[in-house]
């Protein structure tokens, strides 16, 4: 069922379906974790969903910024938020592969790119959502960490940024990735569920044919000890 909910605390709406999914909290970290600055003027967010992170982006930045989205019904959902929110001069996403993403932009005209993947790692044998849509979303049956990454190093200037958000386990894994695309890691900031827990999630931002300097930034915890959000991450929520 489509539903329209408040996005965040912000003036805006958003569309969402409620029998795939909404968008997560993972979303509102990464446009909170990246570097945006005056000399940032084109963005982009691949694998965006029904848009949140454009649309959170739209009130942090007078950036121009993109979209790309495979799944039809889910892009449909992003256009009439964008529109609704009379954000369509400043926002444009568009219906896409990823894979094939010099079919649509051209190389080396972004300042930044930003992507909320994929997690999970698809076997043959193993569980999978049994919605479509959600099990694309989650799973990399059609998009995988190196999709992204080449995508990112095709549309970013030299020396633009990269940012992504991803499972903690896959850590290392992505470190090698990121810096086989020539996507030089610059900060990294692993988050927790709350004190005394081990961290699910991290953060990682990389620039582009960048020197090597790793920045490890202190943790991100989400929740208090009775279960409320802490203030830091209160304060993203406009």
């Amino acid at each position: 069922m489509i539903v329209k909910n408040r996005l965040l605390n912000f003036d805006g709406i958003i569309y969402q379906n409620d029998e795939w999914f909404k968008f997560s909290l993972d979303s509102v970290l990464l446009v909170n974790f990246v570097t945006l600055n005056l000399r940032c003027k084109k963005i982009i967010d691949l694998a965006t969903g029904n848009a949140p992170i454009p649309m959170l982006l739209f009130y942090k930045t007078k950036a121009n910024i993109d979209g790309i989205e495979l799944q039809n019904c889910v892009y449909k959902l992003a256009c009439k938020s964008i529109y609704d929110n009379d954000m369509n001069e400043r926002i444009k996403v568009i219906n896409g592969d990823v894979r094939k993403i010099s079919d649509y932009y051209n190389s080396d005209i972004y300042d930044t790119v930003l992507c909320n993947p994929p997690y999970f790692k698809t076997k043959i044998d193993g569980y999978v959502n049994d919605n479509e849509v959600k099990m694309k979303a989650r799973h990399e049956l059609t998009l995988e960490v190196d999709d992204v990454l080449r995508a990112a190093r095709y549309l970013l200037k030299n020396g633009g940024n990269f940012a992504m958000v991803h499972r903690s386990e896959r850590f290392i894994e992505i470190i090698t990735k990121l810096k086989n695309y020539n996507l030089e890691p610059k900060k990294v900031r692993f988050v927790y569920p709350r004190k005394g827990k081990n961290s699910d999630l991290f953060l990682i931002e990389a620039v582009k044919n960048g020197n090597s300097g790793l920045k490890v930034m202190e943790p991100l915890i989400i929740h208090n000890d009775d279960g409320s959000y802490t203030d830091e991450v209160s304060s993203m929520f406009g």
